[in-house]
């Protein structure tokens, strides 16, 4: 038996190309210790030992020479103290760029100047993590007032470094900037476009599988809704033959056996209908095919209900479309009223169906005139009449039900709009006569 597939199976995301890329993606920590170590471990040491040589021999800080030790152990511990940097840049990059260009403090006293690569890569963390934008405002602020700072204290140096003379320091660092911006922006780009791919492919699965619920629902429903229509209406015929042939049964035996042979048809008819809608659900074997009801059904339907003693009168005027969802909508909606008179009126003398097709949109009217104050309580879960408007709504048009003016009985009117480049149909109960047609009891 094949498996079903995972619904992100079409959608799964190509691996890192290359060992040593897997191998990264999966330990970033890792990474991140390695470039602090090989990265910020030579940066102090070069630190350390450069502050105790200048300061030792009386070539570096003049005001601070008699300091000992504890300026070079200062020194070292603040390069080292910024390396925290290093682990923040994924999710905290611009503090992790302040914290990294904390290591330019002591970097004038120093004939070595390693510390300066230190805020370079964190200009370079900005354009990966953050964006383009803080990555340039960032290389400008590190380079601008770095320069100034190594201004002021420049009269206070006695070392001849390169951050002794903030002229040759400003062209040389804004280099090392330019190429930090170069390869972050690279990156970064394609790390953001690389992300936008993949929320869009997300995006996509989430919008197909609520598509497929979305389906999956309106199927339901429009299953509901036929089975509705099928059961309800047959079930309805069924029980007011039974009533007639129980009352029959005494009096006219022969009536009472010929009502009954009807219960059996309706009931034969209504299992067919939901054997084939269980076929279609099943999937197991091809269901037959059966056409949907027209128009043209219209006067066999009243006839039907006229036999169960409804006194129904038809009028259509007009020639319907030939559009098969507006006949079928037609028809579904004359039959579920119909029921509706048949099961919960109380004594009609007139359930008056009117289609009139003669303008657009095209008006469906029926009502009846039951006794009023005498109002029913419904033995169903009014899913007729949603299933009535779900089909009047899928077309365009309203549907309004409710009590009629004068408080007895009640009205179920129905507006379908003409389909555009609909054709009048040869078939409807009006086109024998052209304009009108009356049917009465």
């Amino acid at each position: 038996m094949t498996s079903v597939p995972d619904a992100q199976d079409d959608l799964r995301l190509p691996t890192q190309p290359g060992v040593v890329q897997q191998f990264w993606a999966a330990h970033e920590r890792l990474a991140d210790w390695l470039i602090a170590l090989f990265w910020g471990l030579p940066a102090t040491a070069l630190t350390g030992i450069g502050l105790h040589m200048t300061s030792g021999f009386g070539v570096g800080l003049h005001t601070v020479s008699s300091a000992g030790v504890g300026v070079p152990i200062a020194g070292a511990l603040l390069v080292a103290a910024s390396c925290v940097g290093v682990f923040l840049r994924r999710t905290r990059p611009i503090l992790a760029f302040a914290i990294l260009s904390l290591a330019l403090i002591p970097a004038p006293f120093t004939p070595t100047n390693a510390e300066q690569l230190l805020p370079v890569f964190g200009v370079y963390c900005l354009a990966v993590y953050r964006s383009n934008t803080a990555a340039w405002i960032g290389a400008a602020l590190v380079e601008g007032l770095s320069t100034l700072y190594f201004w002021a204290l420049s009269p206070l140096v006695a070392t001849r470094g390169l951050g002794h003379d903030p002229l040759r320091w400003a062209p040389v660092y804004a280099i090392e900037l330019l190429v930090a911006l170069a390869l972050g922006i690279t990156i970064g780009n394609r790390r953001r476009y690389l992300a936008a791919l993949i929320e869009r492919a997300h995006q996509l699965a989430r919008e197909r599988d609520q598509q497929a619920l979305l389906a999956a629902v309106a199927e339901r429903a429009r299953i509901a809704r036929d089975m509705h229509d099928v059961v309800s209406h047959s079930l309805t015929v069924m029980i007011a033959l039974a009533e007639g042939s129980a009352a029959a049964a005494e009096t006219d035996a022969v009536r009472a056996a010929a009502v009954m042979r009807q219960v059996a048809d309706t009931g034969r008819d209504a299992l067919a209908g939901m054997r084939q809608m269980l076929g279609v659900l099943g999937g197991d074997e091809p269901a037959a095919l059966a056409p949907q009801p027209t128009a043209a059904d219209l006067p066999a339907l009243v006839e039907r209900f006229r036999a169960l003693g409804l006194p129904v009168v038809m009028r259509i005027a007009g020639r319907l479309p030939d559009e098969p969802a507006v006949q079928v909508a037609i028809h579904r909606l004359v039959q579920e009223a119909l029921t509706n008179a048949l099961r919960y009126a109380h004594g009609p003398t007139a359930v008056d169906v009117v289609v009139d097709a003669e303008g657009d949109p095209i008006a469906v009217v029926i009502e009846d005139d039951g006794l009023p104050g005498m109002p029913s309580v419904s033995a169903g879960a009014g899913r007729g009449l949603i299933g009535l408007r779900e089909r009047v709504s899928a077309l365009g048009g309203t549907l309004a039900t409710g009590p009629r003016e004068n408080g007895s009985g009640w009205r179920v009117a129905a507006a379908l709009p003409v389909p555009a480049g609909a054709q009048t149909s040869p078939d409807s109960p009006a086109a024998a006569d052209g304009f009108r047609r009356e049917d009465t009891a």
